[in-house]
């Protein structure tokens, strides 16, 4: 094995190694009851809930789609993260607190609440087969393909390179579910924190050593050729033929947002784990301030690697991973190797510990009349993650299919299950007389005709549009049934007189979210014809 591999790997292991030792002094002896194993206690601090939050966003899918989207077209896709930061204003202000008022576990618990256990489990349907079919397979599959890019795999076992991808999805797999098997959120948490500043070390190190690539050796030479040539790169102001149109920022881009960082049960579950209120808002809202780098180290590599490299590297899936072997050094790339399969873990993880939650709380606890052991329930949820990742384990080798990229494919996928869930979710807030029938009929109005609209009909609309048209078709449902149903099957939402938390909320929120309204402004003013790519 040449010397540089081992040195990369034997880097690599290192800090893992390290991350895995401290996450297991953080949580040993604090997952042995639901409230540790599913929510950390209810005693997650702001910084704990901020690191979690960032590594369970940014993983692979984002590292490699982003900066192939940015590779292969321009900035535009940049507002998937960019604009998010208004969902997490939404989340912060007015979601939380009326999720931890209520004590709830799951997003699914609060919908059966407010409607009934019909519409509990359907949104639970909708979750796993969402989590099971779509989220989990697109982190295994990029962080595969990271890995496959960074070493000769194939080489290495003597095989070929699709049983190469195969043999690193199971690997990665495997190690990365026994964080969430073992040791639940709490142990999530802890290692996301300390894989989330690798991360931003990482995510800075890599422009940075690009631009001096790319000018000869001088950081200065590269910006300027940067913000000089190929400026349409630059532009986050995408036209209706690029990935994602400026338009989309109005209609259907609000609800995948709101949907992610609002109602995305793998997402919500470190905040519902909060200590309080207080902190459960700094950690949103700080993770609010990571989403303005974004750009910088998720795409603008991409742009990098297309001055490097032209359009010789086949896949705009490969160009980060190329960049990145091309610019660090070998115990560097240890490192990089490292924190990328911390992100990569840190998605995996989560989405098996809420996978596993949302069957346990949802679906087979409602149905246990003397209840269910702490210990019992563990084991179950232990069960359904093996269960969750080997259906994922098979579906992740099909994504190298997938003729629009990687992040594309992904986003079209996860509409299945966003736009109804977010329906549901304005419905219970916001229609007092909203029934469980018209729930249930709009989310069976929506899977087909979702799927004939996208992938049979083209109807000429983006479909981050066709997010916003279904949406309020649904709201019509919906409120088309409250009309007819009897007011009896329309329950308001339950408020406990007494919170689990403390429920004071973080003094400085106005503030600190009219700063990250004005810094996305800020941003896509830089990255605009007004701005860098009008150079």
């Amino acid at each position: 094995m040449p010397l540089n591999t081992i040195t990369t790997l034997g880097s690599c292991i290192g800090f893992m190694a390290l991350v895995a030792w401290i996450s297991y002094i953080k949580t040993r002896g604090q997952t042995d009851t639901r409230a540790g194993y599913f929510l950390a206690g209810r005693g997650l601090t702001g910084v704990f809930i901020a690191g979690s939050l960032l590594l369970t966003n940014l993983s692979a899918e984002q590292l490699i789609g982003l900066n192939g989207s940015a590779y292969a077209f321009n900035l535009s896709s940049m507002a998937w993260e960019v604009t998010a930061v208004f969902a997490m204003v939404i989340m912060a202000t007015v979601l939380l607190p009326r999720y931890l008022r209520g004590g709830f576990t799951t997003l699914p618990e609060f919908l059966g609440g407010r409607f009934d256990h019909r519409v509990r489990r359907l949104s639970v349907v909708l979750f796993i087969l969402g989590y099971g079919l779509v989220t989990i397979p697109s982190v295994l599959y990029s962080g595969s393909v990271a890995v496959l890019q960074l070493f000769d795999v194939a080489g290495l076992l003597g095989v070929d390179d699709a049983s190469a991808l195969l043999f690193t999805i199971l690997l990665i797999g495997t190690v990365g579910g026994l964080y969430a098997v073992a040791g639940g959120l709490r142990a999530v948490a802890v290692s996301d924190t300390l894989n989330g500043v690798g991360l931003l070390a990482v995510g800075v190190l890599v422009p940075v050593l690009g631009l001096v690539k790319l000018g000869d050796g001088s950081l200065a030479a590269g910006l300027v050729k940067l913000t000089s040539e190929h400026t349409h790169k630059l532009n986050a102001i995408g036209a209706a033929t690029d990935p994602t149109p400026f338009a989309t920022l109005f209609t259907g881009m609000i609800l995948a947002n709101l949907f992610y960082w609002g109602t995305n049960q793998y997402v919500i579950q470190r905040t519902l784990g909060a200590r309080s209120l207080a902190e459960g808002q700094k950690g949103v809202l700080l993770s609010g301030f990571f989403k303005m780098l974004i750009p910088f180290f998720m795409m603008v590599p991409g742009v990098i690697a297309y001055h490097l490299y032209g359009e010789d590297l086949g896949s705009m899936d490969r160009a980060y991973p190329r960049l990145v072997a091309d610019v660090l050094p070998a115990a560097l790339g240890g490192f990089f190797l490292a924190v990328l399969l911390g992100a990569v873990f840190s998605s995996f993880n989560s989405l098996l510990n809420s996978a596993a939650t949302l069957v346990c709380v949802d679906v087979v606890g409602p149905f246990l009349k003397g209840g269910m052991s702490d210990a019992r329930m563990i084991r179950m949820a232990r069960t359904a993650s093996v269960v969750i990742a080997l259906m994922s384990f098979a579906i992740a080798p099909l994504l190298q299919f997938a003729p629009e990229g990687l992040w594309q494919v992904v986003r079209k996928f996860t509409g299945f299950y966003n736009v109804p869930i977010i329906a549901v979710v304005f419905a219970a807030f916001c229609m007092p007389r909203a029934a469980p029938a018209g729930v249930i009929a709009a989310v069976i109005f929506h899977l087909p005709v979702y799927a004939a609209v996208t992938f049979v009909w083209d109807t000429g609309l983006h479909f981050v549009h066709i997010y916003a048209v279904l949406f309020l078709i649904e709201l019509g449902i919906i409120w088309g049934f409250s009309q007819v149903m009897p007011a009896v099957n329309a329950r308001p939402l339950e408020r406990p007189e007494t919170a689990p938390v403390d429920m004071t909320p973080w003094r400085w929120t106005g503030p600190v979210c009219a700063i990250l309204i004005l810094a996305v402004a800020g941003v896509y003013w830089l990255f605009s014809p007004w701005g860098l790519a009008g150079s």
